[in-house]
């Protein structure tokens, strides 16, 4: 079979560029302007950035790579960081594909900074796009609910593909439509909007492995593979988006996400939607990103526990000379693992990245603030609010020669408790599965959150731990 152009390119990725994680606050970008009293970023705004920031700085040179080469730049989304490139250009779409070592028939989502920037994309070439009484608005009115409730944020529509498609077929593959989101992150709007393209961009890790919810965890996937990592700090809500077909009936969740299948029945139109989505693999052309592909796995061997962990059980899984890891989702008692601890070592970041704005809903009907007032109110979540990592020490006894004393064989057991709060293990999932990772364990047991009645949240998780794990099994 011949060899396609993409996979020439990923085997000369590796190491090729020197990778600089380069800090943006956007606070500190410069001004916003916007053309509504409300300050909503559905619509038209403006920001000038300063001459003297450090940061704007930074965002300029990657908006510079954005539109002038064919390397992707990693940036931080409130979900997960994305690597992006211009969706407009198909070299450029390649540039991901090659640093990611994805494969191209895994559809890509598009972001965009305004819903005028998506219309313009969703148009024939010359048409404007005010939307008077006799104008046809090219997003489809099923889709009008989710916009005003959760846009920017954690949703991601699949849109008919207009034609002539101004896209990459590469951000397709193939398929007749094109999935779209508008994050909330205020550094991806500015990144965005600053390059005046969409951005077509998945998750910035290496393809399988767990999603990056912080610029290290890009770095380590990534480097010499990219050149820029701009680093806003953890993302605060850990896994990716929801995103939802509403071109079917009843409309379809194709993959679980930050939107709960509650709250998307509470829409117009919405109210008979329901999961599309497979836990395990999937075959055929897939749908939405992250439908096909084993994803979010670790080197260990990952093993999702129904029900909760004990000694006697993790004892049947240990490896001589190999640790294990534990992601704890419920509260254990002093002891009840094992004896021989050697305390906590915190492992939650001093900062993270608070600056995203809220959902037209959440930011204005709720509260009576505008997005750019809410943005600055938005403390810092830590990616583990609760957890920390510690270790102790499990003995065991298998030796079987009676001719001398046998001698106890010590196993390490690093642990990191998530909480039972679902919140805090979406934010810490990725996040443990890494920091266990860099351990060393040989195997991770994740204890499962359950996904019956606990919302999407969980569901998320769910289908996250089950794409990753090796078996699932019941304690």
């Amino acid at each position: 079979m011949a060899v396609r152009p993409l996979e020439t390119a990923v085997r000369h990725v590796e190491h090729l560029y020197q990778t600089r994680i380069m800090p943006v606050d956007p606070v500190n970008l410069g001004e916003w302007a916007f053309s509504n009293p409300r300050k909503n970023f559905l619509e038209d705004w403006e920001i000038v950035l300063s001459k003297t920031s450090p940061d704007a700085a930074h965002l300029l040179e990657a908006v510079s790579q954005l539109r002038n080469t064919d390397i992707p730049v990693a940036f931080p989304t409130e979900t997960v960081y994305g690597l992006g490139a211009d969706a407009t250009r198909a070299s450029a779409v390649l540039g991901i594909y090659a640093a990611k070592q994805r494969p191209s028939d895994n559809p890509l989502i598009v972001h965009i900074s305004s819903l005028s920037q998506l219309r313009r994309l969703l148009l024939p070439p010359g048409q404007g796009v005010s939307m008077s009484n006799n104008s046809i608005d090219p997003i489809p009115s099923i889709y009008h609910p989710l916009i005003a409730r959760f846009w920017p944020g954690a949703l991601t529509i699949l849109l008919p593909l207009p034609k002539p498609s101004p896209f990459a077929p590469q951000v397709t593959a193939s398929l007749s439509t094109v999935a779209v989101r508008m994050p909330s992150s205020l550094l991806a709007l500015a990144l965005i909007h600053t390059s005046q393209v969409p951005l077509a961009a998945p998750s910035a890790n290496a393809s399988t492995k767990p999603s990056p919810t912080t610029a290290a965890h890009v770095l380590h996937d990534l480097s010499g593979r990219i050149k820029i990592i701009l680093d806003g700090g953890p993302c605060d809500i850990g896994v990716e988006s929801t995103v939802v077909d509403g071109l079917v009936q009843p409309p379809v969740i194709l993959r679980p996400g930050g939107v709960s299948i509650d709250s998307l029945r509470k829409c117009p139109g919405w109210e008979g939607v329901v999961a599309g989505y497979k836990d395990g693999q999937e075959v055929g052309i897939p749908r939405a990103p992250g439908m096909k592909y084993r994803h979010y796995s670790p080197k260990a061997r990952v093993i999702l526990v129904e029900g909760p962990l004990n000694l006697k059980f993790v004892r049947g899984f240990l490896e001589d000379g190999r640790s294990i890891g534990i992601l704890r989702t419920r509260e254990w008692k002093d002891g009840e693992l094992g004896q021989n601890g050697h305390g906590s070592v915190p492992t939650n970041p001093s900062s993270t990245n608070g600056n995203r704005i809220r959902s037209t809903a959440s930011a204005g009907a709720e509260d009576g603030k505008d997005d750019a007032d809410a943005f600055h109110d938005t403390q810092s979540i830590s990616p583990l609010p609760s957890a920390s990592l510690s270790q102790i020490q499990l003995e065991s006894n298998d030796n079987k020669d009676d001719s001398s004393v046998s001698k106890p064989t010590i196993t390490d057991v690093w642990t990191i408790g998530l909480g039972p709060d679902v919140a805090d293990v979406a934010r810490g999932l990725f996040f443990g599965l890494r920091d266990l990772d860099l351990k060393g364990v040989a195997v991770i047991f994740v204890e499962s959150v359950g996904d019956d009645g606990r919302g999407e949240a969980a569901a998320a998780v769910m289908n996250r731990l089950r794409k990753a794990a090796e078996m699932e099994i019941k304690s």
